[in-house]
């Protein structure tokens, strides 16, 4: 090595010669070039943000950039609230590279915008491969971006104010002449209802209560931590009541000095009516238009989509929501609990929104009930329920201590009678041994079932009783359901048992200790349904990408698994109850079965994308009018004339309630195996 020169560098409290190199001065130099170049690219890289202030939550922002120099495809954006937030507190990330013109170091993206009651901004960095830390990953193990070399940062974005209440939601009390009405605002100033039979006369108004939660409500990481805390807002929560049956209220939620939401309405429950309409499935979560740190849904997107073609399809006819546990899927991440309220809402505001709780709202190292043989772990990312406790107000009472200064969950465990049916919600994560207040509560409401007025009874809960997939880390708990719960089921009588957990769809036999039941024996027909949104769930075949994880062989006990996302639609009347499978990528009918008020079960066989029979389905409208509707092969063959009045008469006619092939007597019940990939 050459001798170059000598430098001095203060070291161990004195002044010390360092000898240098021709490679060390290169190497020093090098580190200038690179630190200038740095700070250059901060200095000319800019963005740009259209519009600065948005008029409501969900509306879109235009963020444009200009001046990366050499541009890179792991360069990316940043999406910060508040704007003061750490630059690796990002609550969510996009690539540059989304934009079709980002090579030329110039680009734009377009993002609908959550209100999280304070400003946006956003920052764009460098991220080099050789920075990839393998240890710093999402839910899907992809690693996360590094925050290391900022680029840019934009102006701040924000809402205008006034403009009346959020994530509004509806959900029925104990009372039938009752619909209770929670929404989000920014402080907790006294807001109100205002409703009425008429838009232009909302006469009635009821005040709202107001609450809120706190980041030391929180159990554990990250809920408790900044990375996964954001302000939550005001919760206020309010009842209509008095309400006439099966009529159309106008309703708004705010004040006069805050601003008043947008005018909805809903259909009041009728007692009167033995008809009973409502939409059923598990496990939907919430989608985001960027990355973040756990796994979005993006299915239920299509879920919601079809469900609210279904509600105005309805009329002026009463129905309601069920969301059986794993709701948002926010694991401690507070901002997609905002994402989720803010994607039902178009739904939410028109029908009540029932909901029971699940592992991802609850599961912490520390809850109260955690035996041996249960599989309870961190799934609620430290939110120990607190957010679904709050967010959600379900009729009932039920409430089970935290342990800590945690407020008691709530939403546990309830029923209500719609129509022809009497549905019970039960906690899968909570005690339900015998002794337990759920055990009690679910043996007295069982028991009390008026079957003349309600001849259908449901029961709900997350974790399923009986499941063929490989959900094995569950098996102990579904033999405490089975031991325990299933008694209580068979002895009353109970028509289905729906559940959740398993991201597929299920149906099965009706059943007692795995043993097919026939027509007047005591068993009862379980259907999974956890099909909505979440895909962490292998399908009924094996997949290239999963190639560890079992599929387990289709038994007996099992009709039908479907690996379509989706949801169920179930009606009902005092003599028979119909539940179809509804498909996401068609909006069809992919399986149903019909349960008369005697107990014989009539199960459909409707084709599906893998398989369809060809010929004629029979379909029915709410109004249970019989239309023939050709199959896909016949209206194929038949030509563009036959497709356009296939079309025209599905739009009249309503959407399909239930597609399914006459089973040739009612008198036999028939298994029937279709196996859906």
């Amino acid at each position: 090595m050459a001798l170059v020169g000598v430098s001095w560098r203060w070291k161990s409290g004195g002044w010390n010669p360092a000898i240098h190199g021709r490679d060390e001065e290169e190497e020093e130099e090098k580190k200038k070039k690179k630190m200038m170049m740095m700070i250059m690219r901060r200095r000319w890289a800019s963005i740009s943000i259209t519009p600065t202030v948005l008029s409501k939550s969900g509306d879109s922002v235009q963020i444009s950039w200009s001046g990366i120099d050499s541009p890179s495809d792991l360069d990316w954006l940043g999406i910060y609230s508040p704007p003061t937030s750490h630059n690796h507190h990002f609550i969510g990330y996009v690539f540059l590279s989304r934009s079709p013109t980002w090579q030329s170091g110039s680009g734009s993206i377009s993002l609908p915008i959550v209100d999280l009651r304070s400003n946006y901004s956003f920052r764009i960095f460098r991220w080099t491969r050789s920075e990839i830390n393998p240890k710093r990953q999402d839910h899907d193990h992809n690693p996360l971006p590094g925050s290391k070399h900022l680029l840019a940062t934009s102006p701040e974005i924000g809402f205008e104010p006034g403009r009346g209440p959020e994530q509004i939601h509806l959900a029925f009390t104990e009372n039938e002449d009752e619909m209770r009405v929670m929404f989000v605002t920014g402080d907790p100033k006294q807001r109100s209802v205002r409703y009425g039979e008429r838009e232009e006369k909302m006469d009635a108004v009821a005040l709202a209560g107001v609450r809120r939660y706190e980041i030391e409500d929180m159990c554990d990481a990250p809920a408790n931590q900044s990375i996964g805390w954001r302000d939550p807002g005001y919760i206020h929560d309010g009842v209509m009541n008095n309400l006439k049956q099966g009529v159309r209220y106008y309703y708004q939620v705010g004040s006069d000095s805050r601003g008043w939401s947008m005018t909805h309405s809903f259909v009041s429950r009728n007692k009167d009516s033995d008809e009973t309409i409502a939409f059923l499935f598990g496990d939907m979560g919430t989608a985001t238009p960027y990355s973040t740190f756990v796994r979005t849904e993006e299915e239920s997107i299509s879920t919601m989509k079809w469900i609210l073609r279904d509600i105005k399809a309805l009329g002026d006819k009463p129905a309601f929501i069920s969301h059986i546990g794993d709701i948002s899927y926010a694991r401690g991440y507070a901002w997609l609990w905002d994402n989720f309220f803010a994607q039902i809402e178009p739904v939410a505001t028109k029908v009540a929104y029932h909901v029971c709780i699940g592992n991802h709202e609850y599961n912490w190292p520390l809850q109260p009930f955690k035996p041996y043989w249960a599989a309870y772990d961190r799934d609620g990312g430290g939110e120990c329920g607190v957010p679904y406790s709050l967010r959600f107000n379900m009729p009932g009472n039920s409430s089970e201590p935290t342990g800590t200064k945690a407020p008691a969950t709530r939403n546990l465990y309830y029923s209500f009678d719609m129509g022809a049916v009497h549905f019970v919600y039960i906690s899968t994560e909570t005690n339900f041994l015998p002794g337990s207040n759920q055990y009690n509560f679910l043996k007295h409401d069982l028991e009390s079932v008026n079957r003349s007025k309600t001849p259908f009874v449901i029961v709900q809960g997350h974790r399923p009783m009986y499941t063929t997939s490989n959900e094995n880390r569950d098996a102990p708990l579904r033999a405490k359901m089975l031991e325990h719960l299933e008694p209580l089921l068979v002895k009353n009588n109970v028509t289905l048992a729906l559940w959740g957990h398993v991201h597929r769809y299920e149906r099965l036999c009706p059943l007692n200790n795995f043993t097919c039941g026939s027509p007047g024996q005591n068993a009862t027909v379980h259907i999974v349904i956890g099909m909505a949104g979440q895909d962490w769930q292998p399908i009924w075949q094996p997949r290239p990408d999963h190639p560890d994880v079992p599929i387990f062989p289709q038994p007996e006990h099992s009709l039908y698994r479907g690996g379509e996302f989706g949801y169920t639609r179930l009606v009902a009347t005092k003599e028979k109850l119909v539940l179809s499978y509804v498909g996401n990528h068609d909006g069809q009918v992919h399986d149903m079965v019909e349960i008369s008020a005697s107990g014989e079960v009539d199960n459909g066989n409707v084709g599906d994308v893998c398989g369809a029979k060809a010929g004629n389905v029979v379909t029915k409208s709410f109004d249970q009018k019989e239309v023939v509707v050709k199959s896909n092969l016949s209206l194929y063959m038949e030509g563009v004339g036959v497709l356009v009045l296939g079309a025209l008469i599905g739009y009249f006619v309503g959407f399909i309630s239930h597609a399914r092939k006459k089973s040739e007597t009612k008198s036999n019940w028939t298994l029937v195996k279709t196996e859906e990939t």
